[in-house]
């Protein structure tokens, strides 16, 4: 593919254009220059977009209007015919940044990214057998439109209705391919591999958390839980149990013989440009071998405290409580309600060049730049006790403990605490005054707890009404009794779940948390030294002033975020 650019003239004759519209100065040219003598291959546009010395916006509609050519800022990836799809080999199209929109008599609409790529339009004129007439994109969007249109073509069903038919098996490809191989680019593996990495992209595209892949006497299940609800979305033959368990196995390593003992492993694949962590489990069942894939995306960021969905208060008080320089401050809850995501929130919030934190954890599932991180290992006797004995030796300032499950763990906290370290940590109990019951079950003294613990924060998460498809409707005199109101604000929006397209008909999008923060103040801590009992605890906080998990919900509820049917299911059992 010839590119005008990468001619001498052609070059001159861009460079001038970029000049003379303020797009580039000559130091962005020199680098660009600079970039393309050890890589030759790419054009001088790619250079200065790769570099990001020239804002491609603007690049696009200068370029667009010279040219007389349209901008698009979206394209229409779900109105486009499949058929033009139908012969672009999906990697030269990334590759390339082109993608085909629509036919329109004798010619074809197409999206590209670089107008002046002329051997790219020279080598869809041949693909498509028409005439071409471009359309200007960004690159991000062509990509983006890329990713979505190959996985309208190779949807989940697609894959799964072509290998169910395929009686032909045999082939499981036990070959173990690069995990930086694209699933999206592998077109042409054999039906099983097809189908789970169909099973993978599918997942990754609806945000998924975890997959699992269960056997029954007659059928498979494979379910995907979104949002903290699972749901079935496949449901293979029997006769595919072997090779679906076979192919996953080799995917993380694990050894494909043993099928009379649990087995984890990890997987790395890259699915629609992400870099994706899998971790699998496995575990004998009387029909078979049972498989769940945690998805973790290594691409997403961590979340910062003032996004966690805090009301301003709460914000205010979390604010302070981190900033603190010694003490402890627990996160409890069931598993899966956000807790890691909490307590990553907080200490990104204070990750300064000034700081030394140190955290153990079981496992390590997001790295965040400036702290050190280490992952708990059993097998070899090191445990959270063992780990967080040797991390007070390494001069910390904030020290994070994945979860405080025995004594020793508990009592080695309380003294880094009290020894001037600022200690986060998590308890699974239903909610914040449980917690501190549950260490004084653990054999740590009362007055030790008093002295060393900050604050308690308890939490779940809810799921997100659609914004598309939400109904909004007035409660009931009952419904708001449950709640604990007596009436409705004018400002207050209900909103009741419907389901669409968008939210998979579930009605939800997305969750978020809500909290019940327990600040040890003077009354709690006499409480606590008392030995009360959780409830005589927080019947003292609320007396104080506390919101409970419920009361949150409520508050978020008012604001239109959830409904009143979620909060009920996640705070069953907490009343005010």
């Amino acid at each position: 593919m010839a590119d005008i650019v990468t001619a001498p003239r052609g070059n001159e004759f861009v460079t001038r254009i970029l000049l003379d519209h303020h797009l580039v100065d000559e130091e962005s040219v020199r680098r660009a220059e600079e970039a393309r003598a050890l890589r030759p291959e790419v054009g001088f546009v790619e250079a200065l977009l790769n570099l990001g010395l020239m804002d491609e916006k603007r690049y696009l509609a200068a370029f667009g209007a010279l040219l007389g050519l349209e901008v698009a800022d979206a394209l229409p990836v779900d109105d486009i015919d499949l058929s033009l799809f139908g012969d672009l080999p999906i990697t030269w199209a990334k590759q390339s940044f082109v993608l085909p929109l629509r036919r329109d008599g004798e010619r074809v609409v197409v999206a590209i990214s670089n107008p002046l790529n002329l051997g790219v339009l020279d080598d869809l004129r041949v693909i498509l057998k028409a005439r071409i007439e471009p359309v200007l994109a960004p690159r991000e969007v062509v990509f983006e439109g890329i990713n979505r249109l190959y996985d309208r073509k190779t949807g989940l069903e697609g894959t799964a209705g072509e290998v169910f038919q395929d009686e032909d098996l045999g082939s499981i490809a036990h070959e173990i391919e690069e995990s930086t191989k694209d699933l999206l680019d592998v077109t042409d593996e054999a039906p099983i591999i097809r189908l789970v990495n169909s099973v993978l992209s599918q997942a990754v595209k609806e945000r998924v958390s975890d997959i699992h892949i269960e056997p029954f006497e007659k059928h498979l299940s494979v379910r995907f839980r979104k949002d903290g609800i699972l749901r079935e979305v496949l449901r293979p033959p029997k006769r595919f149990q072997a090779s679906i368990a076979s192919r996953i196995k080799i995917m993380g390593n694990l050894n494909i013989a043993e099928k009379r003992l649990p087995q984890d492993g990890r997987i790395r694949r890259v699915v629609a440009g992400k870099e994706i962590d899998i971790r699998l489990s496995t575990v004998p069942t009387t029909f078979g071998e049972r498989l769940v894939m945690r998805i973790l995306d290594r691409t997403s960021t961590v979340l910062e405290l003032a996004d966690l969905g805090l009301d301003p208060e709460l914000h205010d008080r979390m604010e302070d409580l981190v900033t603190r320089p010694h003490g402890i401050i627990l996160v409890t809850g069931p598993t899966g309600s956000g807790k890691t995501t909490t307590l990553y929130a907080c200490l990104v919030r204070i990750n300064t060049p000034d700081k030394n934190i140190l955290t153990v954890e079981d496992p390590v599932e997001y790295q965040i730049t400036g702290i050190g991180q280490m992952q708990v290992n059993p097998k070899i006797d090191f445990t959270f006790a063992n780990g967080l004995r040797a991390i007070l030796r390494q001069d910390p300032d904030v020290v994070l403990i994945g979860e405080i499950r025995d004594k020793e763990t508990a009592e080695i906290a309380v003294q880094a605490s009290l020894t001037g370290h600022l200690v986060f940590s998590t308890l699974h109990t239903n909610d914040s005054a449980s917690a501190f019951t549950r260490l004084v079950d653990m054999g740590v003294e009362p007055f030790l707890i008093a002295s060393s613990v900050l604050a308690m924060v308890a939490q779940r998460l809810v799921r997100v009404v659609c914004r598309e498809c939400r109904q909004p409707y007035t409660p009931s005199a009952a419904e708001l009794e449950t709640l604990g109101l007596d009436r409705i604000e004018p400002t207050d929006t209900f909103f009741r779940a419907t389901g669409c397209p968008a939210c998979t008909g579930t009605g939800y999008s997305g969750r978020q948390a809500i909290y019940e923060l327990l600040i040890v103040d003077d009354t709690v801590r006499d409480s606590v030294m008392r030995n009360a009992d959780a409830g005589q605890i927080k019947r003292a906080a609320l007396a104080r002033g506390m919101r409970t998990l419920r009361g949150d919900g409520v508050l978020k509820i008012r604001r239109g975020v959830t409904t009143a049917e979620e909060v009920m299911r996640v705070t069953q059992g907490d009343t005010d």
